[in-house]
C-alpha cells in the first residue's frame, strides 16, 4: 500500500483511478485493500471539499425544482404560504424572504430540507 497526499489535480486523478481499481476488488473489511480504499477515499474527499465545493442551492431555485419534479404550479404552493397568492408571487420573484412559518410548511409538506430553504 503506497499512499501519498492528494495535493494536485494529477494526484487527484491518480487517486480516483486507484479507488476504481479497489472498488472492483470489492475488498472485505479488515483487509489491507479495504483500509487503502478507506484512506484514499478520505484524502479524495478532503481534496474535493477544498477544490470542488458544492454550494447550497438558492431556496427559490430549489422550490422551482421541486415544483417541476412534482408537477406543481404556483397555485399549488398557496397552501404552504398561508393561503396568500401574493406572498407566493413575491417570494418566487425574490421580492420577499421566506418566513419561518413558510419554511416549516414547505419542509413538512414538500420535503424540502431546512438547510436549503434557509440558505
Amino acid at each position: 500500500m503506497k499512499i501519498k497526499p492528494v495535493r494536485s489535480e494529477k494526484d487527484y486523478q491518480s487517486a480516483l483511478k486507484r479507488i476504481d481499481e479497489l472498488v472492483v476488488l470489492n475488498p472485505k473489511e479488515g483487509t489491507k485493500e479495504f483500509d487503502e480504499l478507506d484512506i484514499i477515499s478520505t484524502l479524495v474527499e478532503a481534496y474535493e471539499d477544498l477544490h470542488y465545493p458544492i454550494e447550497a442551492p438558492d431556496p427559490v431555485e430549489a422550490i422551482k425544482y421541486i415544483m417541476q419534479e412534482k408537477g406543481l404550479s404556483r397555485k399549488d404552493l398557496v397552501k404552504y404560504f398561508g393561503g396568500s397568492k401574493s406572498l407566493v408571487s413575491e417570494v418566487m420573484r425574490r421580492k420577499r424572504e421566506l418566513s419561518k412559518r413558510v419554511i416549516k410548511a414547505l419542509h413538512d409538506g414538500l420535503g424540502v430540507p431546512y438547510e436549503i430553504l434557509m440558505a
